[in-house]
């Protein structure tokens, strides 16, 4: 793709990213907002607020890219003829959003073929928006922006961790995120989407996560890659199919990581 196309894409992500932001306003801290479980062995939530969000976004791209596929979280996947698809998670954090807690966000990303190559993680109800578009990675609120760049992380001992754990995960899985757990500076769980952020923006050191699906993964892997950081699975592969999933902000940490979680079962 050439800058033109580059520039464009980017901006129809951002469109996509407002009419979200509109939909899940609407509903965020409402009192009269309701869950309901998409699946009955355990409470796996969904609200009208994911669905408007997804279906805001789906418009648009019907009427802007109908060429291009579309992956999402509530509806059924759009194969596309162009070789691009969206991957679209309209709440990511959806019990942080029943709750009130402002760490969801809206996950957009865009891949052709081979993994994300644009991404946005936005969270509306703070302004803040991260974005990716090949090698370059941005965060802006309001008027201010700034580039995106992780931190230096020379090990897990002087690693700040960020996780759902321990609520996702097999047992064989939680042993091995334990493992990485007892081993770094410190650990705060629950962010969601917004750790991914946090870790591009130099705030964080380790993401580790299991149980993902493509659309928990692709904005993060954009922007985390473009801000220097590295995203694979537990045994160092791509990560854009989901599964287990570990980024980081430096080559060194996460391969302290990975040699504490590749021989998981």
């Amino acid at each position: 793709m050439d800058a033109g196309e580059v520039a464009g894409l980017i901006g129809l992500a951002e469109q996509l990213a407002d009419a979200a932001g509109v939909e899940t306003l609407r509903h965020f801290r409402s009192p009269d907002l309701r869950a309901d479980s998409k699946e009955t062995g355990r409470f796996d939530p969904v609200t009208l607020a994911d669905r408007a969000s997804e279906a805001a976004m789906r418009a648009l791209l019907a009427a802007h890219r109908p060429q291009d596929g579309i992956l999402g979280e509530e509806e059924e996947a759009v194969a596309g003829t162009s070789g691009l698809t969206w991957i679209l998670d309209p709440i990511d954090g959806t019990r942080a959003f029943i709750c009130g807690a402002p760490t969801w966000g809206i996950l957009i990303g865009l891949d052709a073929g081979a993994g994300p190559v644009l991404g946005i993680i936005d969270q509306p109800f703070t302004g803040e928006r991260f974005l990716a578009a090949g090698a370059r990675a941005w965060w802006r609120r309001g008027a201010e922006t700034r580039v995106l760049a992780t931190r230096a992380c020379d090990g897990l001992a002087g690693a700040t961790l960020l996780s759902t754990f321990p609520e996702i995960g097999t047992a064989g899985e939680r042993a091995g995120f334990e493992a990485v757990r007892d081993r770094v500076r410190m650990t705060r769980y629950g962010l969601d989407c917004m750790g991914y952020a946090l870790l591009a923006m130099g705030q964080a050191d380790l993401v580790i996560e299991a149980g993902l699906a493509p659309y928990d993964v692709a904005a993060p892997i954009a922007v985390i890659a473009a801000a220097g950081g590295i995203v694979t699975d537990w045994r160092g592969g791509p990560a854009h199919h989901g599964g287990r999933v570990i980024a980081a902000g430096d080559a060194r940490v996460h391969a302290d990581a990975l040699a504490l979680l590749r021989d998981v079962g």
